[in-house]
């Protein structure tokens, strides 16, 4: 049990870590003039083909080289379109305002509005990269980065990723219901644990009185356990050290376990489509035994790279990246962190975690609902589809309740006090 508590609390903070990535992202690009003006132009066509030629110029699009057919055209629908440009100001807005990545919203979102899993992964990928490029996210804000941990991680990063990738694949070329099932079991599972963490830290905040945010908490992982002391201790070459600034001489582990870990956490960005980080960060805290400040830098590192890696070679090569609902994702969601960030100022920490506790748990019911209906369609279990498609129903009201509640909140209490919000920009 308190394996899985601590487990929890990494996963959190490793969410958490992402998320002060995608603030600074965010806040990289809106601040600067030349960057807003370059993602207009950039925009500008998508945004006009996206609404006004959508419908008509979807069915003449050409195909793909090597002979394939896209699995989605580029411009798809209107209100599909627009849909994406709010699901990311959702995701925006949590990761804004509860200072935790929103981006495991967004592949159950995509996927309760029609979209393949497969898709949603691929284009929450390429997402996450686009993201990440645009905020020249590869500057001083990442931060303590140990270049030889984050190389050899990286390179079984990139072995999961492609591993990740081609099961996907395979998995839709047999029956993209399986593809879906497939996905949508490691997202149950995933945000069935991540939510009831974050449900049991908000009720033990709440008990105790504490009403710190979302980005408090002290860092961890300056103290090792035993199992990290124990896979230090073994000596595979080379080693690979890190933490010198704890540790006189530093600290060091065989880039056996590296190069696994980076697969691990390879595999999970190339199945969910999303970086990795609620992974690493509990992985070389809780068992590689690396700091909390040189797992921070490292992880953000790491995400570029597998993200751009397994969303390039696994998936858009493939025709399995929606770009039109990418570019609005990565609309909306720029526009979400900055409101969210800002009514942080003005609204309790405990109420946000209870929020966020909320918003993971909708979307791990999201999953489980639709789970039962494509299980159904495979003949797994004996279920109509009268039935599967009202469980789905029920999963995906649930979680854009929810998760719609929870934007009308953080908006409405955005323009309720946009005048306080305003005197404290003067002020500061």
């Amino acid at each position: 049990m308190k394996f899985f508590r601590e487990w929890g609390k990494f996963m959190m903070m490793g969410a958490r870590a992402h998320a002060l990535w995608e603030i600074n992202i965010s806040n990289t690009i809106l601040r600067d003039r030349k960057r807003v003006l370059i993602l207009c132009l950039f925009l500008l066509p998508i945004l006009l083909g996206g609404i006004v030629f959508a419908d008509q110029i979807s069915d003449s699009l050409p195909n793909l080289l090597g002979g394939k057919k896209a699995y989605s055209p580029a411009f798809y629908s209107t209100g599909i379109f627009i849909a994406s440009i709010l699901i990311g100001v959702c995701a925006g807005l949590i990761t804004g305002c509860i200072g935790a990545g929103g981006g495991f919203i967004i592949a159950p979102a995509l996927m309760s509005a029609g979209i393949k899993g497969i898709l949603a992964v691929g284009t929450d990928l390429f997402h996450i990269f686009a993201k990440a490029i645009m905020g020249s996210v590869i500057h001083r804000k990442l931060g303590n980065v140990s270049v030889p941990l984050a190389l050899v991680f990286l390179i079984g990063a990139i072995l999961g990723a492609t591993a990740g990738g081609l099961l996907n694949r395979v998995l839709y070329e047999i029956n993209p219901v399986l593809s879906d099932a497939f996905i949508t079991t490691v997202y149950a599972f995933m945000l069935t644990f991540l939510g009831a963490y974050a449900m049991n830290d908000f009720l033990t905040a709440r008990k105790s009185g504490s009403s710190g945010g979302a980005h408090g908490g002290k860092d961890e992982g300056a103290e090792m356990g035993n199992l990290p002391r124990k896979l230090q201790s073994i000596k595979i070459p080379p080693m690979i050290t890190f933490d010198h600034e704890l540790t006189p001489g530093g600290r060091s582990i065989s880039w056996v376990f590296l190069v696994l870990s980076g697969a691990l956490v390879g595999l999970a960005a190339g199945i969910m489509g999303v970086g990795g980080g609620f992974l690493t960060f509990p992985i070389f805290v809780y068992i590689l035994g690396v700091s909390s400040m040189t797992t921070v830098g490292t992880d953000i590192f790491q995400i570029v790279f597998t993200a751009g890696y397994a969303g390039i070679t696994q998936y858009a090569i493939y025709g399995f990246i929606f770009y039109t609902l990418a570019m609005g994702m990565l609309l909306g969601s720029l526009v979400g962190i900055q409101i969210g960030a800002m009514v942080t100022k003005v609204v309790k920490g405990v109420t946000i975690r209870g929020f966020y506790a909320m918003a993971v748990l909708a979307g791990a019911v999201n999953r489980i609902f639709a789970l039962p209906g494509k299980l159904g369609e495979m003949d797994v279990i004996p279920l109509s589809k009268q039935t599967g498609a009202l469980l789905d129903t029920i999963g995906i009201y649930a979680f854009f309740v929810v998760i719609g509640g929870f934007a009308v909140w953080v908006i409405g209490t955005f323009l309720i006090n946009i005048r306080v919000l305003k005197g404290e920009e003067v002020q500061s």
